[in-house]
């Protein structure tokens, strides 16, 4: 791929880790969902996850502006970490993902994000996010030196999480804590979680 980026920066495993993300979000998502609208968080310069799902309407938001961007995904550049707010009407998705976001984000901003996820979740949607397991810091920063993946990437991780701290995010932010679900993949270098509203 060379006009659309995985991500920015350059790293040998992006375009593998990119396709896995994308596969564990979509066997994560119901089909039921899928006839709604989904809403995908920091996509970055090309919205690859909305490329490769299926859904009635695909909106995009990322601070960066895109590279290119498919022609049924609605794009939108916002930084969320200046203002979490989305430009949307209340319970207008069914889905919300943030697919190796959160790590990049202050964690005292995560609850007003989260927050602003359930607003525009209908009853019943869901979030999927998956994000670097806290262990594997270390290792990522390893194979950023080595050029194995982005190092532009790796450098802004801001903090890293563990399943049970983000139960906590998502009980604080409003989602009823039963709701939640959790995995590893990636030999458990990542996490996944979900969350109904």
């Amino acid at each position: 791929m060379t006009k659309n980026r995985f991500t920015r920066g350059a790293g040998l495993l992006e375009p593998f880790l990119a396709r896995q993300r994308a596969r564990i979000a979509n066997q994560l998502i119901p089909d039921s969902l899928r006839k709604g609208r989904i809403l995908d968080i920091g996509c970055g310069s090309y919205p690859y996850f909305l490329a490769h799902t299926s859904f009635r309407e695909k909106f995009a938001i990322d601070q960066l502006p895109p590279t290119s961007v498919p022609e049924n995904v609605y794009w939108h550049t916002l930084d969320l970490a200046k203002a979490p707010k989305f430009p949307f009407e209340d319970a207008y998705f069914t889905v919300v993902t943030m697919l190796a976001v959160i790590e990049h984000l202050d964690p005292e901003g995560l609850v007003g994000l989260l927050r602003e996820c359930y607003r525009v979740l209908e009853p019943e949607g869901m979030i999927v996010l998956t994000t670097p397991a806290a262990w594997a810091d270390r290792l990522l920063r390893l194979m950023a030196r080595l050029r194995l993946v982005s190092k532009e990437e790796i450098d802004e991780h801001v903090f890293m999480y563990t399943l049970p701290l983000l139960g906590w995010y998502f009980g604080a932010a409003g989602f009823p804590r039963q709701n939640v679900r959790f995995g590893y993949f990636e030999g458990g270098l990542n996490m996944w979680a979900t969350v109904r509203r």
